[in-house]
């Protein structure tokens, strides 16, 4: 699987993401899935998604803890563009145990409760949304992070053995933005009010001027074990 996934990047190097993306519609078909976490790169991602495929598979995850803004933003992306984002929800179990054990926000106390409550939150419901998917896309820029600095094209998730793809991998934040605003592409309120990066709301907050687009992510970390698993590789 390396020798093809290096053959593949080798191949779509000079790529547009829409190439790339038609490129992996004609491999994987129904076998393909976006995993929308409705940022800003997400939403170029939709946009370029449907336009690509008829029958575009998109999820995201609710957490149960997200901002009032990002529901409403599910909302306006499912009316924009005629679809029905498909939505994972975390075992009701394992959220009950969790916080009847550990307390109501566990994640400020220790990085290992905190990646407990993703691992809960996002993994478990992740892996029910990979169910007989051979391939995902989803909105990882270089960039992004100092977690992100190796990011390819495409990459072989060794985690939940399946092909990753990132065809904004090489695309700046200006990118992103220029895109959004020239196609009207509906976006997350929360980006005008300094939140460049949005996940779970007591797990992120503003960014100051010249911070990290990440710096409000578990803030309270060092930049190193800012991600919450679903891009982690085996070492």
């Amino acid at each position: 699987m390396k020798e093809q996934v290096d053959n593949w990047n080798k191949e779509l190097s000079n790529a547009s993401p829409e190439e790339v993306i038609r490129f992996f519609n004609d491999i994987f078909g129904e076998k393909l899935a976006l995993s929308s976490s409705l940022g800003a790169e997400d939403q170029v991602l939709t946009h370029m998604y449907v336009n690509t495929n008829e029958k575009p598979n998109i999820f995201t995850l609710d957490t149960g803890r997200l901002f009032p803004e990002t529901y409403k933003l599910i909302a306006a992306t499912n009316n924009k563009y005629n679809i029905k984002l498909k939505i994972y929800f975390p075992n009701t179990e394992e959220v009950e145990q969790m916080v009847n054990n550990k307390g109501i926000d566990p994640f400020f106390e220790s990085i290992e409760n905190r990646k407990l409550c993703c691992n809960i939150r996002k993994l478990g419901p992740l892996k029910r949304a990979f169910s007989g998917l051979d391939a995902w896309i989803c909105g990882l820029r270089r960039d992004q992070a100092v977690t992100r600095f190796a990011t390819r094209k495409v990459e072989w998730d060794e985690v939940n053995n399946i092909i990753k793809i990132n065809p904004l991998n090489d695309w700046s934040e200006e990118d992103v933005w220029n895109y959004i605003k020239s196609n009207n592409i509906p976006y997350n309120e929360l980006h005008d009010k300094g939140f460049p990066s949005i996940g779970c709301e007591p797990c992120t907050r503003a960014v100051k001027e010249g911070e990290d687009v990440r710096a409000g992510r578990w803030w309270w970390e060092q930049p190193e074990s800012k991600e919450c698993g679903l891009h982690n590789q085996k070492k």
